[in-house]
């Protein structure tokens, strides 16, 4: 069996990570896997939303150590360039709509992959722990950068020195996730939201979020420019132009994602 499982749900990608006997944590092939389906997602015009989601009780408990220990196993260094840095990257710079669905533990990785994603959602019983610290290690996979953002660098940085669980509605309060849902409602309320971003303007959600990636490092003046660029790039596509119509036509519109 597959250690991710992929299919195409209309204009949906649905990615699970497919090791629920470890709590669908990463080894190498698991992770070459990963982000070669994102690479299809990216490179599919016909997919126009991602959904991410753990198979069995948990989203993802990060690293495998079975595999850190193991003598013939690819070394630390190696795992944060090879497997995890790669996968952040695609995440952020796929420009498509990117939901993480986290139906159990989000732990290490498994956290902040999900944090890094354009949306990360929550059944009520899920929990995030940056558990770094409890093995020595310090947060990768773009934790370091992206937590801080969301929540603030006090709250950030308690979290990742202490190793303290977040249950799913406190990160919601905090500003970590989007939203939590109960645990009857879950799988249908966060596919939903993938549902919804896929019939939306994708190539006016994708300059959205190399917009909201940039203005990560830019000062005022330089995310004016970026959004006048973009703006220009969004003005000219097909979906712009049938929202204008739709709206003066008062008809619902009909995006294609071009």
């Amino acid at each position: 069996m597959s250690s991710i499982l992929f299919e195409i749900q209309g204009s949906v990608a649905v990615i699970k990570l497919n090791r629920p006997e470890v709590f669908n944590s990463f080894n190498k092939e698991m992770a070459l896997a990963f982000q070669n389906r994102l690479d299809e997602c990216e490179d599919n015009d016909a997919i126009r939303a991602i959904y991410i989601i753990g198979e069995g009780k948990a989203f993802c408990a990060g690293q495998d150590l079975q595999e850190v220990t193991d003598p013939n196993g690819p070394e630390l260094t190696s795992i944060v360039r090879d497997h995890y840095n790669p996968i952040i990257d695609r995440i952020r710079n796929i420009e498509k709509p990117i939901v993480a669905a986290v139906n159990g533990v989000a732990a290490g990785a498994g956290a902040n992959i999900a944090l890094a994603c354009d949306i990360c959602v929550a059944t009520e019983s899920a929990s995030f722990i940056q558990a770094f610290s409890k093995i020595g290690l310090i947060p990768d996979s773009g934790g370091t950068f992206t937590l801080p953002r969301l929540i603030g660098m006090q709250r950030a940085s308690a979290l990742m020195m202490l190793g303290e669980k977040v249950s799913a509605n406190d990160a919601e309060e905090m500003g970590m996730i989007y939203k939590s849902f109960r645990g009857e409602d879950f799988l249908e309320e966060s596919m939903n939201i993938a549902i919804t971003l896929s019939k939306m303007p994708t190539r006016g959600i994708g300059l959205t979020k190399r917009a909201l990636n940039l203005s990560m490092i830019s000062d005022l003046a330089t995310q004016l420019k970026t959004e006048e660029e973009l703006q220009t790039i969004a003005g000219s596509t097909y979906d712009y132009n049938e929202g204008v119509a739709a709206f003066l036509e008062k008809r619902k519109p009909e995006f294609k994602g071009e």
